[in-house]
């Protein structure tokens, strides 16, 4: 076989898209030694109209027998099968949390895209029902959870945690700073902890700044905790590991997810971990993590409180994690990939599109 993948998710910083199209490529080509798989990206003098012109006049002119778009796209037109990897339909259902120029593709790309592929992927359960819900044939679609990359596992640094002035127990979140991470809703409720409770641990922030939170400094300052709260900005992969190792807590409220890598990469670096009570993160850490309701400061300020004054419940979420995590891995992702590809070649080659 001769796949083609979406390259553009590898600009540089990688985020969870970015991380997902890197690891996909690299253990199908472990796992596919025979076959070939190219990233293609914006090329020529169709930069601009790349998915209607630039990238269907690429695959026409080169011998590809299949493209995989791994975010979320595939050209308008082909005469080649596509596969389209759907991670969430946060543009869809989630309103408030995008900017504004982004959701006119909710309205009718996202729907023309899963219309028009041969194949869907998506990394839950919880999102395939979704993409169903939108009118698509179940059979369509193929679940191919996602996994913590090889680096993260247990990792001492204690001269990054001087560097960033962490002298203390800490909680830990990881990810994008963008409204859907519900980081207001965290910000408030570790000051409610903060205030009704002995507890003094630093709150940590790891990540780029994304969209919609310009305020957020401010935000931050107005409650009296710039001292209480470490914004590191974007880490390399080997200091989040050491970040994940470190913390007393790792805690994910997100408001809503395709699948969730940040808890289970907390996991495999031994972390007790707090998620929203999303049905994709719920399907990612089963019974390995506490569950809060995203939507209530109480209920995520009282889940820290307890994990923080309770030694014996991080020893027991931190166990339960090692062994959830162990249930995922990008070999095992990239080799349901593989059969998604096969099948769909297959059915092609068949006479009138049904395999022998």
């Amino acid at each position: 076989m001769k796949i083609a993948l979406d390259g553009m998710p590898l600009a540089s910083p990688l985020t969870g898209v970015g991380h997902y199209t890197a690891e996909l490529a690299r253990n199908l080509a472990l796992v596919a030694p025979s076959d070939s798989f190219t990233f293609i990206s914006r090329q020529g003098l169709l930069k601009r109209k790349w998915w209607s012109l630039g990238l269907p006049l690429h695959l026409l002119r080169n011998s590809y027998d299949l493209f995989h778009g791994t975010n979320y796209n595939v050209p308008f037109w082909s005469r080649l099968p596509t596969v389209v990897t759907i991670h969430d339909l946060s543009l869809m259902l989630i309103r408030g949390v995008h900017p504004e120029k982004l959701l006119w593709q909710a309205n009718w790309r996202l729907q023309w895209m899963a219309e028009h592929a041969t194949k869907i992927i998506t990394p839950s359960n919880s999102i395939k029902t979704s993409v169903c819900e939108m009118g698509i044939d179940p059979d369509k679609v193929t679940v191919t959870p996602l996994a913590p990359r090889p680096v993260f596992k247990r990792r001492e640094d204690p001269e990054l945690l001087r560097r960033l002035g962490i002298d203390q127990d800490f909680i830990l979140f990881v990810g994008t700073i963008e409204p859907r991470k519900n980081l207001q809703r965290l910000v408030k409720a570790f000051h409610q902890m903060l205030r009704a409770t002995s507890l003094s641990p630093k709150l940590v922030i790891a990540g780029g700044k994304g969209w919609l939170m310009n305020s957020f400094n401010s935000f931050i300052r107005q409650r009296g905790l710039e001292d209480r709260i470490c914004l590191t900005g974007y880490l390399p992969d080997e200091d989040l590991a050491a970040l994940y190792s470190a913390c007393s807590v790792f805690i994910y409220p997100s408001l809503y997810e395709g699948f969730g890598l940040p808890p289970l990469e907390a996991m495999a670096c031994g972390a007790p971990v707090i998620t929203s009570s999303d049905p994709a993160l719920m399907e990612t850490v089963g019974n390995a993590a506490r569950l809060v309701n995203p939507n209530s400061v109480d209920d995520i300020a009282w889940a820290m409180t307890e994990m923080l004054s309770d030694e014996r419940m991080r020893q027991h979420y931190a166990a339960l994690g090692k062994v959830q995590v162990k249930k995922f891995s990008w070999e095992q992702t990239a080799l349901k990939t593989l059969e998604v590809y096969r099948e769909v070649l297959l059915k092609r080659a068949a006479p009138n599109g049904r395999p022998r």
